[in-house]
């Protein structure tokens, strides 16, 4: 059974492929237009994955489209219905697009697929599920458990925007849903928006932002919210104030005089200074948030009766919240689906038309059917020295033992290295084969990534990546954490005092408080989103985290995603260089190749100013 999943025309468009249940390719758009969360139909990640599966379109047994077309035009309508005579503007704007380009959805699909299947109109079975059934399907089947309960979070589906359900061998059962216009990924996006952060890409800003907030200042801002915009019920379940939201009549979040007078605070415009107030509101939504999201979890403990649980939807990638929910040990164990978001979608609509559709029997003895995210291009060495080449850059070719303790050489001289290697990462976090990497014990690694490699935002954190034996001795951890999908705190022993009047220092001061042994991936909070690395499989990653225990006592990293702000994560050896050479990494390790910044053509540097928002 071959069936390809897509998910496009939102955000985060993306394509996969399942052979017999298991997922053999999947990857973003993004990372071949390069354009940031591109929401276009995925014809260059459908090519890639129909190649990598060596798989013609006319051999699949169906494609499966994420979300429900006519549901949500349905959803469209129904609530310019309900409003009217309001949102006249956003009616004229959005339901032209809906009648020319989505409502028809079908015929569109085929007609994309024409340049694929060599000018022919496919006739290949079409299926779409549900959006939060795509999202569920995401989260429970690449699981390794046989029975769960899986809850779907995000901004909205159709309707859906929230759900519980309960997964067991090849089948998903619905329990609970609630449905737009009340939603915590639009009550969370609208944070985002009137802090001045892009919504559907900068909530993970938002999240990030909140531990520099005062706990002791965010009661009356806590109150806020619970009394003015968002009632929260006992099972999770939400009812936003509609005149405190626009975006079910406007082209806009929420009205923002009346937010603006009711938080006593003008709304942020982007790169505009952050101040303690921006950081106090960002730290009260993030503890609405978690709240909202552990009593779903209990509720849907309750009613399911699992001692498992899988997460998918957006706001499954809220990794602070997930942490609280590791902590709660409402279950035994969590799983989160690493392209929790849209992109994920293409994998669940896919799983979803195999077992559930075509009603095949789950196999939970296979190894991880989405094997560690692991999913897109790679590169052998002939065609990364062939690109060199044309370039005339200056590299050194290696073994990989070798390779390997040249790489540790640098890291422990303080470099800070771009890490190209094996297949790309699927989901929105570099996991090791498409990342940046550096010593986590430097103090000032942290802002010198941020400002002179990544260009963006000081106060930006950045993850471990750690030997899964060594996380647990590290970190307050009760599971793996593979993808990086979950917060917790360093282990006591590992961080330094906090001054008592640390509540009262600014922004920057904060940032310049060295928290742990370990300051270059500790936030301000002692916390830290965390990777895992465990032996199987025995990757180049693992190898070098091992050697570099071996050489500095730690098995610990710095990892971020290989990219600079507003730029997708680098897919081929071409994207890879141009980011190193457009900022001040030291060096690139690529595929059995070490680049040194200082050995390269001067007519190769891309001269960019240092970003500095503060």
């Amino acid at each position: 059974m071959k069936i390809l999943g897509i998910s496009a025309y939102y955000h985060d468009s993306a394509a996969s492929i399942s052979i017999h249940g298991k997922i053999i390719a999947a990857a973003q758009e993004e990372r071949y237009t390069r354009i940031k969360n591109d929401p276009s139909f995925p014809s260059h990640a459908i090519w890639y994955c129909l190649e990598k599966a060596d798989v013609t379109l006319e051999e699949l047994d169906a494609i499966a489209f994420y979300d429900k077309p006519f549901l949500k035009f349905e959803r469209l309508i129904e609530n310019y219905y309900a409003n009217a005579p309001k949102g006249f503007l956003s009616f004229i704007t959005a339901v032209p697009v809906w009648l020319r380009k989505k409502l028809f959805l079908k015929d569109i699909i085929r007609r994309e697929l024409k340049d694929i299947n060599n000018g022919k109109k496919t006739t290949v079975k079409l299926l779409f599920p549900e959006h939060h059934l795509s999202h569920a399907a995401s989260a429970f089947f690449p699981s390794p458990f046989e029975s769960a309960a899986i809850v779907t979070l995000d901004g909205m589906g159709e309707w859906c925007t929230a759900g519980i359900y309960s997964g067991k061998g090849n089948q998903i059962e619905v329990f609970k849903e609630l449905h737009y216009p009340h939603s915590i990924g639009l009550l969370y996006s609208s944070f985002t928006y009137f802090l001045g952060f892009k919504v559907n890409s900068g909530e993970y800003k938002l999240m990030g932002l909140a531990p520099y907030g005062n706990s002791k200042d965010i009661p009356p801002y806590i109150n806020i919210i619970k009394n003015e915009l968002v009632e929260v019920y006992e099972d999770g379940s939400i009812w936003l104030a509609p005149e405190y939201f626009s975006y079910t009549t406007t082209l806009k979040m929420i009205p923002i005089p009346k937010w603006e007078s009711l938080f006593n605070i003008k709304k942020r415009n982007p790169e505009e200074n952050i101040e303690q107030q921006h950081c106090n509101i960002a730290l009260a939504i993030q503890k609405v948030t978690e709240e909202i999201i552990l009593k779903i979890a209990a509720h849907a403990k309750a009613i399911t009766k699992s001692e498992y649980l899988c997460l998918a939807g957006g706001v499954a990638l809220n990794c602070v919240a997930n942490g609280k929910l590791m902590q709660s040990d409402l279950f035994k164990e969590i799983y989160i689906q690493p392209a929790a978001g849209d992109a994920g979608g293409a994998i669940g609509a896919a799983l979803a038309a195999h077992y559930i559709y075509f009603n095949k029997k789950r196999n939970n003895e296979v190894e991880d059917i989405m094997p560690n995210a692991y999913l897109g291009d790679d590169f052998d060495n002939e065609s990364i020295k062939n690109y060199l080449h044309k370039k005339n850059a200056k590299y050194h070719l290696y073994n990989e033992e070798t390779l390997v303790e040249k790489t540790v050489e640098l890291l422990l001289e303080k470099n800070i290295i771009g890490w190209f290697q094996g297949r790309m990462e699927f989901g929105p976090r570099a996991l090791g084969m498409r990342s940046i990497l550096a010593d986590a014990r430097t103090p000032e690694m942290q802002k010198k990534i941020n400002l002179n490699i990544k260009y963006r935002e000081s106060f930006r954190p950045f993850a471990p990546i750690v030997l899964e034996e060594d996380a647990f001795k590290l970190f307050d951890l009760s599971q793996t954490s593979p993808y990086m999908g979950i917060v917790t705190a360093l282990k006591e022993k590992y961080l330094n005092p906090i001054p008592k009047t640390f509540e009262k220092y600014t922004l920057a001061e904060k940032q310049a408080h060295q928290q742990s042994d370990f300051p270059a991936i500790t936030h301000v909070d002692g916390s830290a989103r965390i990777q895992t690395v465990s032996k199987n499989p025995d990757t180049r990653i693992r190898k070098l985290l091992e050697q570099f225990k071996a050489a500095s006592g730690t098995g610990i990293l710095v990892n971020t995603s290989f990219n600079v702000r507003g730029e997708p994560i680098v897919r081929t050896p071409k994207d890879a260089y141009t980011c190193f050479m457009a900022t001040e990494m030291d060096a690139l390790v690529i595929g059995n190749f070490i680049l040194l910044k200082e050995e390269q053509p001067e007519q190769n540097r891309i001269h960019r100013k240092t970003f500095n928002p503060d």
